[in-house]
């Protein structure tokens, strides 16, 4: 073996994580101006504002029993471990501080951006990814219907709007589910209980929970949208495989950046 075969051995997994990181820079580009592409044409006209309702009826009106569900027993499990633990530690009183800090800060954001991901998110890309392929898209451009205006944009102001009132429904109802286990059935005090919920939670608090809300919505519409938008462009599917494929990626996609979010954000109010 020459030495020029051995030098290329050696440099292969470098060249390997290079083109990986190289193609991640890129599409992370694509997706910040496509991100900001959305944000101006929100501004552009009226006729978007009917559109967005639309877009809230499904994105917010539609996931509020699947997030009340989910919000309710996150909260009782929360209620139960949490009361269990500080019981061993004669910190019972502490239930609703707990409770409501570990829903309002990060529980609630968190999992409403994710359950909104696998509910919302996935058929905004099947619904963009369909259009495409079927050629629908290149019909709007021929019509001088600017795609944006007419798909992305009101599903990110949608989202905009819905991802903070459902983040607040999930944490309201997951206190009560907190205090339904902490309280009626492990038999904790209920004065205290929600004593500590109103002493322990600041504005501070809820504004975080707030932010990560909507840095959230951003996060999963423009990974969603972008992900339909240009399946045509995928390697490893065309037509409706294609739009299989950008479905899973755009859910997948949209949880990790989330969960990654979730920490930077938390890193940086801290």
């Amino acid at each position: 073996m020459s030495q020029a075969e051995t030098e290329n051995k050696l440099l292969l997994p470098l060249n390997m994580v290079g083109k990986w990181c190289m193609n991640l820079l890129n599409e992370a580009g694509a997706m910040f101006i496509f991100l900001m592409d959305g944000l101006l044409h929100i501004f552009s006209s009226l006729g978007i504002f009917k559109k967005t309702v639309k877009e809230l009826y499904f994105i917010g009106v539609k996931s509020i029993t699947v997030i009340s569900l989910i919000g309710l027993f996150t909260g009782m499990v929360v209620g139960l471990q949490t009361q269990y633990a500080l019981s061993k530690f004669g910190s019972d009183g502490f239930l609703g501080a707990a409770v409501a800090l570990s829903l309002v800060r990060e529980l609630g954001p968190v999992l409403t951006a994710i359950m909104l991901t696998g509910r919302a998110g996935s058929s905004m890309t099947a619904e963009i990814g369909v259009m495409r392929i079927s050629e629908q898209i290149d019909a709007l451009e021929l019509m001088d219907i600017n795609p944006m205006n007419y798909l992305v944009s009101p599903k990110l102001l949608a989202s905009l709007i819905s991802f903070p009132i459902l983040t607040a429904l999930f944490d309201l109802i997951g206190i009560v589910g907190g205090y339904m286990t902490g309280v009626l059935l492990m038999g904790g005090n209920e004065g205290v209980y929600w004593h500590r919920v109103h002493t322990a939670l600041g504005w501070d608090d809820i504004s975080a929970g707030f932010n990560k809300s909507l840095v959230f919505a951003v996060l999963v519409c423009t990974v969603c949208c972008f992900q339909g938008y240009f399946t045509h462009y995928r390697k490893d599917g065309k037509g409706p495989e294609g739009v299989s494929q950008a479905t899973t990626t755009a859910v997948v996609m949209s949880c990790v950046l989330v969960l990654a979010a979730d920490y930077i954000i938390t890193s940086l109010l801290l």
